[in-house]
This record gives structure tokens, C-alpha cells and sequence, in this order.
């Protein structure tokens, strides 16, 4: 007596064997999947061309801005004189860039120098309460982050205090640094809200590494610095850069939060908060927008590039064990 086994349909929506099609799901799964990468490319250029919009109208005057859209631009509107009164010495662009980078490079560099030794103490170091406190720290991705702000920026003003009931006794948490109105707020409020995503993809991709490797280190007799600079380090650099893309065009083009941690104070405002108050009263100044649009986007773009060729590995850092 011999069985049979039933005739499995390969010809489902999803294009694998044993897959049964089961509705709208299917088909729509099925109909992305098979989206050639052509018409994905097609996608990427109709998303450029706002900057390149941007890029030509930053070299438009002020006529030639409110005439006509920037395809219908003539070699007669184009002109250096945005770039020249954004870059003058009253405008404070420049002393705003080093703002932005003052805050984003310290927001980048801090979270990952910390985020890759809890990844690695969570990934391969057994202590007791480990999973919980992993569980724990990755919840924090569930704090808004409006809803932080201003207790932050009232320890930043004026630390943070505890007062004991029954005792009459006020116990001081955090002292008084006066950082309100300063880049060192703004970079310290990024580094703690980008502190558990950093950790919770960073400890995805480190506890995806071989095992076999940290057994031979072990066996020859490194410690646990010893292989987390020597092995998880090289390893992890696509993770490292992947994150190190986001953090970064987040801090750099971050407004709310510069907004209320530096407020009105000209000296410390970075390229952000700069543009956005540039316009100048009833828009009289609308046509240097463009030009200092482009020039506060130029970073970001020059930062993506360079590290690209990361970018595709560190998404998918953790999702292949092995």
C-alpha cells in the first residue's frame, strides 16, 4: 500500500512552493514582489527631484522664484547673490553649521561608543536578569518623545531633586549644570532617546555572530574587551554605519527639539532653527530660502553617500542567524 502525497500549488501569488493563496494579501504580496527594479529606480528619481528643484531654485533671484516654476528657468534669473547673502557675516549660516555639527556629531559618536557595549554585555555576557533588563531597556522605544521635553529641560535648568517625605529632606539627583540654551542639551536629549534602538539593533546583529568564534578567543584565553574590541568591533562595522546614517540625519535636521532646548538664543542655534526664522518678517527674504535649504541638506546627502555601500548590510543586520 503506498500514500500519495497531496499536489502542492505552485502557482500561488508569493511564487513558493506549498504557499496556498488566501486572499487580497496574497496577491498584493505576489504583485510587489514582483515589481521590477527598473520601475523601483523610477521610484528613487521622481523622489530627487524636489532636490533638484531645490538646487535650482537656490541659484534663481527673487523675480524669477515668484514667476514661473523652476523647469521653466532662464540662463537671465541665475545668480550667486542668495549664496553670497546667506554665507554673509550677519546671517550667522556658517556659525549655525557648526551648531548642527556640534550637536550631531557628539549625538552620533556617544550613543554607538556606549549602545556596542551593552549590545555586546546583552548578546554574549550571562548575568543574572540579563533578558529582563534587555526587555526593559527596548520598551523605552515607547516613550514619546514630546512627552519628555520639558521635564528635560527643566533638569537642565534647574537638576533634578527628591524630596523625602517624613523627613523633611530634599536629596539632590542630578545637580544644576545650566545647560539650557546650549548645544550640550540638545546632543545630551538625542544620545538618550537614541540610546535603546541603538542597543536593540546593535545586539541583533552582534547575537547573530558565530559562536564558534567566541569559543576559539576564549580557548585562547582573550577576555571579554579583548574580543569585543578585536572581533564584534570589525565585524560590526555595516551596523555601526547603518545607525550612524540615521542618527545623524535625525539630529542634523532635528527642529523640535533644538527649538526647545537652545529657545532664542542666536549664538547656539543651529542651521535648523536658523531657516526657519530667515524668511524674515512677511516673507521678504523668501528667495534665500532655497539656497540655504540646499546648503543645510548638502551634509546629510554627503554623509549617506559616503556610507551607503554600509547601508543595505547594516538593515539587515540580525536578520540571518549564522
Amino acid at each position: 500500500m503506498s500514500i500519495t502525497a497531496p499536489l502542492v500549488n505552485d502557482a500561488s501569488p508569493g511564487g513558493q512552493p506549498g504557499d496556498e493563496p488566501s486572499g487580497i494579501i496574497d496577491r498584493v504580496y505576489g504583485f510587489l514582489r514582483g515589481i521590477p527594479t527598473g520601475i523601483l529606480w523610477f521610484i528613487v528619481v521622481i523622489w530627487s527631484i524636489p532636490t533638484l528643484g531645490l538646487f535650482v531654485n537656490s541659484f534663481r533671484n527673487r523675480d524669477g522664484q515668484r514667476g514661473s516654476g523652476w523647469w521653466n528657468v532662464s540662463p537671465s534669473e541665475l545668480t550667486f547673490d542668495n549664496y553670497d547673502q546667506i554665507f554673509g557675516a550677519r546671517s550667522g549660516l556658517l556659525r549655525s553649521l557648526l551648531n548642527s555639527a556640534a550637536i550631531a556629531i557628539p549625538a552620533t559618536i556617544i550613543p554607538i561608543a556606549i549602545a556596542a557595549f551593552a549590545a555586546y554585555g546583552f548578546a554574549w555576557i550571562d548575568f543574572k536578569g540579563r533578558k529582563g533588563l534587555f526587555i526593559a531597556t527596548v520598551s523605552l522605544l515607547a516613550i514619546p518623545l514630546q512627552v519628555a521635553l520639558i521635564p528635560l529641560l527643566q533638569m537642565f535648568v534647574g537638576g533634578a531633586k527628591y524630596t523625602v517625605p517624613l523627613l523633611d529632606k530634599t536629596i539632590t539627583i542630578v545637580p544644576d549644570f545650566d545647560l539650557a540654551g546650549t548645544t550640550t542639551a540638545v546632543w545630551l536629549t538625542h544620545t538618550g532617546f537614541a540610546m535603546p534602538f541603538a542597543i536593540f539593533l546593535l545586539h541583533n546583529y552582534i547575537s547573530s555572530l558565530p559562536k564558534d568564534l567566541f569559543e576559539a578567543a576564549r580557548i585562547d584565553g582573550a577576555n571579554h574587551f579583548t574580543i569585543f574590541w578585536r572581533l564584534v568591533l570589525p565585524l560590526s562595522i555595516p551596523v555601526l554605519a547603518a545607525f550612524a546614517i540615521f542618527q545623524f540625519l535625525w539630529t542634523w535636521n532635528d527642529y523640535l527639539i533644538a527649538n526647545t532646548m537652545i529657545g532664542a538664543n542666536a549664538s547656539q542655534q543651529p542651521t535648523t532653527i536658523l531657516i526657519a526664522n530667515l524668511a524674515g518678517d512677511f516673507g521678504r527674504n523668501e528667495h534665500v530660502l532655497p539656497a540655504a535649504g540646499f546648503v543645510q541638506a548638502f551634509v546629510p546627502l554627503v554623509v549617506f553617500f559616503a556610507l551607503q555601500r554600509y547601508f543595505v548590510r547594516g538593515i539587515l543586520a540580525g536578520s540571518v542567524k549564522g
